[in-house]
């Protein structure tokens, strides 16, 4: 499906303000959809005297009219005049008789959709009549509001620009609660659902006739929590904000739609919503993220205390072997816990591994060498690896660097290895390659038997479930060629 940038832009000539002011409209217009308990779809007009269909949106709290997506379709004969009378008188127009859609009626109103004083575009109100019946109070008091904010559209007086558009977690919607309010901030009218959610939050008795934000304002001054500075301005439905407000354990979130007229705020509609279980749950998330990045730096500690342990102990060996068996254990411990302190800094399982990488190799290329000067570049971008594979792959690489800055170049001062990667999705392939002196004769397409080789090819046929090959480079040196599959983070298991 187009989205309203495309169509916009293929059927219309409307400059950046205005093509926004209409992203601003279809970004919070299921609030007007579900008060007025109606479809709505943006008709824009056309170059060639037409009306085209930009956007649409049903209704939560009724049947809807449009089943299919009428998304870049052309407005049908009979509606089109009464779209065209909404744009040249720049008022709305109300059709006298219900139109049918096969065995249903549907009335249906144009609004103009106005900016700084010009009509942009038209708004299609349609309401399904198949379900008619005697209006409750509650539903009344919806079209109520949804009248007062329709006329604001025709008025060019909404959206407003600072109001909080699109998906937010926790956002209140019309049936999690509503209140309607004057312009003094006092309650005309309460639904069931906001009455329970201020009753929670510890309001006794009925709230029409009151103050709202003296009413949560005396809750919320017995509770040692923090206030939110708008919330004033959210209760008295002065700003199109949104607040959390907290008492006794229960967190309400609201939201405000101020009502104007001609510039003059007349009221406001009030969302509210309980997110006192959302609240907990992000709260236990953040612990848990919380002790799992301690975790993993303790680890990162108890690596390094390893590392130090097996610096110390290898002095005190007066066997080379030895000495230096204890210094490849090292690295690799070292190695490890490079990957436990990047996840430690991190809210998920999975590292960054292009800045691991390069610590990871200059470390394996400055332990390995003696008196020569080899340099490690990286081609490509590994992007984020789950941890488990993570750790796998930088112990590899660290493997292969240190293999070939031993055994390449030796005699010589100076070489270059290079560590190439391409990556397709969960697909990635890592080539290592240097310009030294390359395999020995007996052993020119496989690797050694050393315990880094046989580290290297265990982490890649069993942790990482790929493939390696070992083979000399026509222009001089070796390459060693890695793919494998990367697996999702929750399949990841960290290896220490």
């Amino acid at each position: 499906m187009s989205t309203l940038s495309t169509l916009v832009a293929r059927h219309a000539a409307l400059d950046g303000p205005d093509l926004e002011w209409l992203h601003l409209l279809v970004g919070d217009w299921q609030v007007l959809s579900d008060l007025a308990f109606a479809d709505l779809v943006l008709w824009l007009p056309t170059a060639d005297g037409d009306f085209v269909a930009v956007a649409q949106c049903r209704p939560s709290t009724g049947a809807t009219v449009h089943y299919d997506d009428v998304v870049g379709a052309t407005a049908p004969d009979g509606q089109r005049p009464q779209l065209q009378r909404s744009l040249d008188e720049r008022a709305a127009q109300r059709s006298r008789e219900p139109r049918w859609f096969g065995s249903y009626a549907v009335r249906e109103e144009a609004v103009p959709v106005v900016r700084n004083g010009r009509p942009i575009a038209v708004l299609a109100r349609q309401t399904n009549l198949g379900g008619a019946r005697t209006p409750s109070r509650l539903e009344l008091n919806y079209v109520e509001a949804a009248d007062d904010i329709f006329a604001m559209v025709g008025r060019g007086e909404f959206p407003a620009l600072d109001a909080p558009t699109g998906p937010r977690r926790g956002a209140p919607r019309v049936g999690d609660g509503l209140v309607r309010l004057n312009s003094e901030g006092e309650v005309l009218y309460a639904s069931p659902n906001a009455l329970s959610c201020f009753h929670r939050l510890g309001v006794v008795g009925d709230l029409v006739g009151r103050s709202l934000v003296e009413v949560t304002a005396d809750l919320v001054s017995q509770e040692e929590v923090t206030v939110d500075e708008s919330m004033p301005l959210v209760l008295m439905g002065r700003a199109p904000w949104r607040v959390d407000v907290e008492s006794r354990g229960v967190a309400l979130s609201l939201r405000s739609v101020p009502l104007t007229e001609h510039g003059q705020r007349v009221g406001a509609v009030l969302l509210c919503r309980d997110v006192s279980e959302l609240r907990r749950r992000e709260r236990e998330l953040i612990t848990k993220d919380a002790t799992i990045r301690e975790i993993h730096h303790r680890v990162k500690n108890n690596l390094q205390t390893v590392a130090a342990l097996l610096r110390l102990q290898s002095r005190r060996m007066s066997s080379p072997e030895a000495r230096e068996a204890l210094g490849e254990a090292m690295r690799r411990v070292a190695t490890i816990a490079l990957v436990h302190e990047t996840l430690s800094q991190t809210l998920d399982e999975s590292v960054p591994f292009d800045d691991l990488v390069g610590r990871s190799l200059r470390l394996a290329a400055d332990v390995a060498t003696e008196g020569a000067h080899v340099r490690t570049t990286v081609r490509g971008s590994f992007g984020s690896i789950p941890a488990g594979d993570a750790t796998a792959l930088a112990l590899i690489l660290t493997e292969l660097v240190t293999n070939a800055v031993e055994h390449g170049f030796e005699g010589r001062e100076t070489g270059t290895v290079e560590v190439i990667v391409e990556r397709q999705d969960d697909t990635i392939r890592v080539e290592v390659a240097d310009d030294g002196s390359g395999l020995p004769a007996d052993r020119s397409s496989g690797a050694g038997s050393g315990l880094g080789t046989q580290i290297v090819s265990t982490l890649v046929t069993n942790e990482m479930r790929g493939t390696i090959a070992w083979s000399n480079r026509e222009s001089g040196g070796t390459s060693v060629v890695i793919e494998a599959r990367l697996r999702a983070p929750r399949e990841a298991g960290t290896l220490i």
